[in-house]
């Protein structure tokens, strides 16, 4: 079943779903900023555009583009700032 996901006043929304690797999100972010919280190991790809983040116990913010991915473990929280409209892939473990 696909799972439509729409947070911060629909400016980010992703469509859930799964496959025999596991539970996966795919989405597009409006330009801004934005704090998440996690629950599972999450491995954010970068499909088009940018997003800075400040990961968990991180001081500075890094830029990830087109391509390019992240981590964040379960049970914390990250901000990213959105570099115009960018489309992301989320996997979570």
């Amino acid at each position: 079943m696909i799972s439509l996901n729409e947070y911060f006043d629909k400016k980010v929304k992703s469509l859930g779903y799964s496959t025999t690797a596991g539970k996966s999100t795919v989405g597009v972010m409006e330009e801004g900023e934005y704090e998440f919280g996690t629950s599972s190991h999450e491995t954010m790809i970068v499909v088009e555009g940018e997003l800075v983040v400040l990961l968990p116990n991180e001081t500075e913010w890094k830029s990830f583009k087109t391509g390019t991915s992240f981590e964040v473990n379960a049970n914390t929280s990250f901000k990213v700032k959105s570099v115009g409209q960018t489309s992301y892939l989320c996997k979570y473990k």
